[in-house]
């Protein structure tokens, strides 16, 4: 059985990388997709994955599927379309390794993707099936993506998600608000961010941002803080993780490797989602603050997911300074 199952968005993150001897700005190639990352992080730890998605069938497509590939990544349900051109983002970097984005996805091929493409047989033979929120932004992808959702629940999935808002990509904030809303509906955890809170729930403060999500049915909700760590919320309690302090070099990639981490201890307990308690959720969100340091100390998203001896490393290091 696969342990995850993604569906979503592999596309080329074009990351700023200094300027040329003419002046002019660089950008580095390099392959990315909040769904993408977060398998590669999963792989890297342990566990076999597998993606559904388009890219186009082009210099960037081939790049990207070889990329998955060479990460043992089950590639199955990875279709490449001759009619559309991969999408493709440049992110800037400002001098803390925090990013701004800029889409050529007009539409891209990721968004192309149709109910029809979907390997069934790959959906139902995964433990945990896990979206973002950027197949909700055009059809037919939207539909594919809701049609995954009703296959994945039926066959019995742990349903996950990670909104990961990106305004340039949606025609307005309600827009958006209301398409990342609907498929909460359906799922068993739920990863957002701090500035995410407001979008998804009308609350701007964590702690009641999580509730309002476990009321409509979510077991487990955890909140980003960037370097603050992350607030974890269950229906027996609530905690804050602290992160561990390192130099971020680039922080793109650094929710998706958290949730990568988060999902290989949740899978790792063996528990269902209603069965997990609020001390069990916050050593799975220790274990993705530990993935979450060593991806941002390294440039780009899927080529800085580290291995699991150097995640181990980091948890044993911090073990023996308490």
């Amino acid at each position: 059985m696969i342990s995850v199952t993604a569906l979503g968005e592999v596309l080329i993150d074009f990351t700023d990388a200094g300027t040329s001897p003419a002046g002019m700005k660089i950008f580095e190639r390099n392959p990315g997709g909040a769904p993408a990352n977060v398998l590669v992080a999963l792989k890297k730890l342990g566990h076999d994955v597998a993606f559904i998605g388009k890219v186009g069938h082009d210099m960037h497509g081939e790049f990207l599927r070889k990329t998955l590939v060479d990460n043992g990544i089950d590639c199955t349900g990875l279709i490449s379309d001759p009619d559309f051109f991969t999408t493709l983002a440049f992110v800037a970097l400002d001098e803390n390794g925090d990013r701004s984005f800029s889409f050529a996805r007009k539409p891209g091929a990721d968004t192309q993707l149709k109910p029809e493409d979907l390997p069934l047989d790959v959906i139902r033979n995964s433990k945990v099936f896990h979206v973002g929120s950027l197949s909700l932004t055009d059809e037919p992808a939207r539909s594919a993506t809701i049609a995954a959702l009703d296959a994945a629940k039926q066959a019995g999935c742990v349903m996950s998600y990670d909104p990961n808002y990106r305004d340039s990509l949606w025609t307005g904030a309600d827009a958006a608000a209301e398409q990342m809303r609907s498929i909460i509906k359906y799922m068993d955890l739920i990863k957002i961010s701090a500035e995410e809170c407001p979008l998804m729930t009308d609350e701007a403060e964590p702690e009641a941002a999580a509730a309002k999500l476990l009321e409509q049915g979510a077991s487990i909700v955890v909140v980003t803080l960037d370097a603050d760590g992350a607030f974890v919320a269950t229906k027996d309690g609530s905690r804050m993780v602290p992160s561990f302090r390192v130099e971020a070099v680039d922080t793109t990639g650094a929710g998706d490797s958290f949730w990568g981490g988060f999902l290989t201890a949740f899978v790792e307990s063996g528990l269902a989602p209603s069965e997990v308690s609020i001390e069990r959720a916050a050593q799975f969100v220790r274990f993705g603050n530990a993935v979450a340091s060593l991806c941002v100390r390294n440039r780009g998203a899927i080529p800085a997911m580290p291995e699991r001896k150097d995640v181990e490393e980091v948890l044993a290091v911090a073990a023996d300074q308490q």
